[in-house]
């Protein structure tokens, strides 16, 4: 199971940090991701990093890139998403997820190859 935490409000360049809460895995064995939806449009692939033992490689998708900063945290069983310089357009329900394989692949396919996510938080930016 995958809990997220950490969403909120917060003003046109704030930050906030994400939490991704693993229970009943150890989260450092496999590639977690975030992906985020907006109501009424597609959901987006925004970050993902590999497992522990494949380097803990990073990915940002270009609409968060230099903004956003994923990370773990092994003895907490968790993944961050820190989120700095926000924008109205950030605004939407990130969610953590994982396909349970080493590796994140295309982020435009983490929807599509990361079959287990949590129930989502939500992130309001205001202008």
């Amino acid at each position: 199971q995958l809990v997220e935490s950490g969403g909120g409000l917060v003003q046109h360049g704030g930050s906030l940090r994400l939490s991704c809460v693993a229970s009943g895995f150890t989260l450092d064995e496999y590639a977690i991701g975030w992906i985020r939806q907006v109501p009424g449009k597609e959901r987006e692939g925004i970050s993902c990093i590999t497992s522990h033992y494949s380097g803990g490689t990073t990915s940002y998708a270009e609409s968060v890139k230099g903004r956003f900063t994923i990370s773990r945290d092994n003895a907490k069983n968790t993944v961050y998403l820190q989120m700095n310089s926000l924008k109205p357009e950030d605004t939407a329900v990130y969610y953590c997820a994982t396909g349970w394989g080493s590796r994140c692949g295309a982020l435009n396919l983490l929807e599509y190859d990361f079959g287990t996510w949590g129930q989502g938080t939500q992130v309001t930016v205001s202008s």
